[in-house]
């Protein structure tokens, strides 16, 4: 199958990276970051989510994020909202699409989010269905689909079957999230071929962590697959608290340079897209995540220590 002659880049930075900081990051610099990302021709900035500040306190500004943000035409900035608590606040805020979150694996759903897949899936019904009332689009996320921490190894059958019911429910796309970073090239070809005989390639998404170093070349070979919507993070920013050794997401800055480099179009600038990875990283204290973005430093630090 050949490669996609453009993939849309989902950014996850300012929720899924910033979520699992021990640091309280300041509204005003998580406003900061998504102004800088919408500049950068992405088409889509995961903003925030809707939760229970007690479970996430880093979240617990979301409305004022989302009202402080200078929105874009023709990007879109979807909202994290687990029940329907969480839906009336974003809508509130002004969201026009939400996500929800399932599992792959059984343990990992009641470990996370205390109920059965299916219970989860029950309780996601009745909130698609009032987002869609509200013509809110739907993301739906597939965590662990080529691995858990407690169960190992996912079957692809269980993916695709939690996949087609997000599907069934309303979601127009549908995540597969490698969530500890387990995968590898030749697992995520054949999940992509177990998923795709469920629901579309083209409602599909990866969404991989780099816990092992494969995140890119897992990309690849889904995108060998005819997957053509990647998650990313920003300077490699989040990570699975339940995956030992987690490095964080696969860096925005790194999917891209492979994307241009293989002449597949984004429409993402990538100096303007490590620029604001490294907004944040000065943030929080430590260099970007990202090697791409590590190495353009440099490039750009050498003439003028050439110069003195």
């Amino acid at each position: 199958m050949p490669l996609p002659k453009r993939v849309k880049i989902v950014e996850v930075g300012p929720r899924d990276g910033l979520q699992n900081e021990a640091q309280v990051v300041p509204t005003e610099v998580k406003i900061g970051l998504i102004d800088r990302l919408s500049l950068t021709g992405l088409p889509a900035i995961e903003a925030t989510s809707f939760v229970s500040p007690e479970w996430v306190p880093q979240m617990a500004d979301s409305s004022a994020v989302m009202e402080g943000i200078e929105r874009h035409l023709g990007v879109s900035y979807p909202v994290l909202t687990p029940n329907l608590k969480g839906l009336d606040g974003a809508a509130a805020a002004g969201a026009t699409e939400v996500a929800v979150f399932a599992a792959a694996s059984e343990t990992f759903s009641r470990k996370n989010i205390n109920c059965s897949i299916d219970r989860s899936l029950e309780r996601f019904a009745p909130l698609i269905a009032s987002a869609t009332k509200r013509r809110m689009r739907v993301r739906g996320y597939v965590s662990c689909v080529l691995g858990c921490p407690y169960e190992g190894e996912v079957a692809p059958a269980a993916v695709a079957a939690v996949a087609r019911r997000l599907l069934d429910l309303g979601c127009y796309e549908i995540s597969l999230g490698d969530t500890v970073g387990v995968g590898t090239p030749a697992r995520a070809r054949a999940l992509i071929d177990a998923v795709a005989a469920a629901v579309p390639r083209e409602s599909l998404a990866v969404h991989f962590h780099d816990t092992y170093g494969q995140a890119l070349a897992n990309v690849l070979a889904c995108l060998e697959r005819g997957v053509a919507t990647v998650d990313s993070s920003v300077a490699g920013l989040g990570g699975c608290p339940y995956a030992r050794g987690a490095s964080g997401n696969l860096a925005s800055e790194d999917l891209l340079y492979m994307l241009d480099g293989l002449g597949i179009e984004t429409g993402v600038d990538l100096i303007a897209l490590a620029d604001a990875g490294n907004y944040i990283s000065r943030h929080l204290g430590r260099p970007s995540g990202s090697k791409v973005a590590r190495a353009i430093a440099c490039l750009i630090e050498e003439p003028k220590e050439q110069a003195l």
